[in-house]
């Protein structure tokens, strides 16, 4: 035994390792794309799916093998199908300059972030306020308050702004006269991280038909994500906000204050 041990180790070649840290990195990535949607659930029971197709081939099994290997063949298609939004999030972040700009890459490819990511807790008393002034004022507003996923893609098809959560830069933003009122601003950890973002819509067929763009936006961004999406109505003034794909209308800022601390305390 001690000895088919060492010789396996032994015929361990350098070019063995490479494959292994090339897997390594393109499933991080993957995991990466997916972190925080529905798409990582999906994913981890295509995992388990491929785990047992395995554990029935070792065992000899042939005849549930032979059924299991069939949907293992119409698989890819499968996941292209499945996984297009993620796959081209994954094809563009590989095509955009940046990523193979020099002293980058291996800061994109490798960056498995070793050390605890600092956060700053969410000033809910913030939101709470600007979204209380921006409905007696009837400013249309949609902000979107990130957990697990960053919702990077989004924001890069926005401003980079990184700048700290307040009541008067937020109602600066979404200000009519504002070159950045028009679309989403996305916040992770306390951090404004940019505006003018464009955000995915519903394609629900029953979505209600007097509720407007971002209400449509805010119901898109949260059905794929673990977001949360506050809409203030440029109408009404009403304030709104959506999680899980699911929109809560007519909030006070007392239930909203609520719905957020439950979310981020």
């Amino acid at each position: 035994m001690m000895n088919l041990f060492l010789h396996a180790f032994i015929i361990l070649r350098w070019i063995d390792i490479v494959d292994i840290l090339l897997v390594s990195v393109l499933l991080y990535q993957l995991y990466y794309l997916v972190k925080g949607t529905v798409a990582i659930n999906i994913l981890i029971g295509i995992l388990l799916f491929y785990l047992l197709w395995l554990v029935v081939k070792a065992l000899n099994m042939q005849l549930f093998g032979s059924i299991l290997s069939k949907f293992i063949d119409v698989g890819f298609i499968a996941l292209l199908i499945v996984f297009q939004q993620e796959l081209r999030r994954f094809l563009l972040f590989i095509g955009t300059s940046n990523f193979l700009t020099k002293g980058t890459i291996s800061k994109n490819l490798f960056d498995f972030n070793w050390q605890a990511k600092q956060e700053h807790k969410l000033d809910i008393n913030v939101i709470v306020k600007v979204c209380r002034n921006m409905s007696e004022t009837k400013t249309g507003a949609i902000i979107i308050l990130t957990k697990n996923n960053p919702l990077k893609f989004y924001a890069d098809t926005g401003d980079a702004l990184d700048a700290k959560v307040s009541v008067r830069m937020i109602e600066s933003i979404f200000y009519k006269n504002s070159p950045l009122h028009d679309g989403a601003i996305i916040i992770s950890d306390n951090i404004i991280t940019a505006a003018r973002c464009v955000l995915p819509v519903t394609e629900h067929s029953d979505f209600p038909a007097h509720l407007g763009m971002r209400h449509r936006a805010a119901v898109g961004i949260t059905e794929n994500s673990d977001a949360l999406a506050i809409v203030v109505s440029e109408q009404t003034g009403e304030i709104s906000i959506s999680k899980d794909g699911e929109l809560k209308h007519a909030l006070s800022s007392e239930r909203l204050k609520e719905i957020l601390e439950k979310e981020f305390s």
